[in-house]
């Protein structure tokens, strides 16, 4: 069986959903294993489940790196029958528990346009809410292997978490880095996810290798220039507001490309103005 996952670790493999290009980590440990985000349906879900079982037959312990449909709609395959623990930051599991409608009425709105045939199978999965809420960082016990669960503060939403192995030196970083497309905003915090990415850099050494939200593997320098992009775009949110400039004018000159900066400079504007 093709299962698509590469092993980029010792033990730590990483799968590549086509369609949106989202990334699934799986790591192993003695006699347990940790999967890292669930893709966006049960089919997708159901996919990936094979393709784990391919590789291993151990329980499985589920992380969400945040409440992002493409990251946690199939939340309810993998740990559904047999229950299994799933992690998130505690905001994320709030929003899967108390607003799962209005994630699944987004969700399909997004997807309508250009994916009708994902958003039809997104409105018929079951949602399962994050069992173990994670607010600063939770240490885990993986058949042997410690693997680090932690909030680096606001960013790409209010409840990312990143996913650090150091036995492997992969950390994995959810959407706060993305690779094969700018980083999305429209949830985000853009004055702040600088802080965010400064914060998860400091679990990383020369070698690590990063795994973004979306697209290829990267390494440290890649996310030091991301980090380099996302400060400068933050100082010219905040300058552009103190001299009263539209957002537009932040969109002109930021990296990223103008749809990105633009909305990111209307959340950074509703940020300074109490208003996000």
């Amino acid at each position: 069986m093709t299962t698509g996952f590469v092993e980029i670790a010792d033990r730590v493999h990483v799968r590549r959903e086509p369609l949106l290009r989202v990334n699934v980590t799986l790591v192993v440990g003695d006699d347990e294993a940790l999967l890292v985000d669930t893709l966006s349906s049960a089919g997708q879900a159901a996919d990936l489940a094979a393709a784990v079982r391919a590789i291993t037959d151990r329980p499985l312990t589920l992380v969400n790196t945040h409440h992002h449909y493409d990251h946690c709609f199939g939340n309810a395959v993998l740990a559904g029958e047999p229950s299994r623990p799933v992690y998130a930051h505690a905001l994320a599991a709030a929003a899967l528990r108390e607003q799962p409608e209005r994630l699944r009425r987004e969700a399909y709105e997004e997807l309508r346009g250009e994916h009708p045939a994902l958003a039809a199978e997104l409105a018929d999965t079951p949602l399962l809410a994050p069992t173990h809420p994670v607010h600063t960082e939770t240490v885990l016990d993986v058949g042997g292997r410690r693997v680090l669960l932690r909030h680096p503060g606001r960013g790409h939403t209010d409840a990312d978490l990143v996913v650090h192995v150091p036995d492997a030196d992969v950390l994995v970083a959810g959407d706060l880095v993305e690779q094969s497309g700018p980083p999305a905003f429209e949830d985000s915090y853009p004055l702040q996810w600088p802080d965010a990415v400064a914060d998860l850099l400091r679990l990383t050494t020369a070698r690590t290798v990063v795994v973004p939200g979306h697209g290829d593997p990267v390494d440290v320098e890649f996310v030091r220039a991301q980090h380099a992009d996302l400060a400068r775009l933050a100082w010219l949110i905040r300058a552009a507001h103190t001299g009263s400039a539209p957002p537009e004018r932040v969109a002109a000159e930021a990296p990223f490309g103008a749809r990105a900066a633009l909305t990111a400079a209307r959340r950074g504007y509703a940020e300074l103005d109490g208003t996000p």
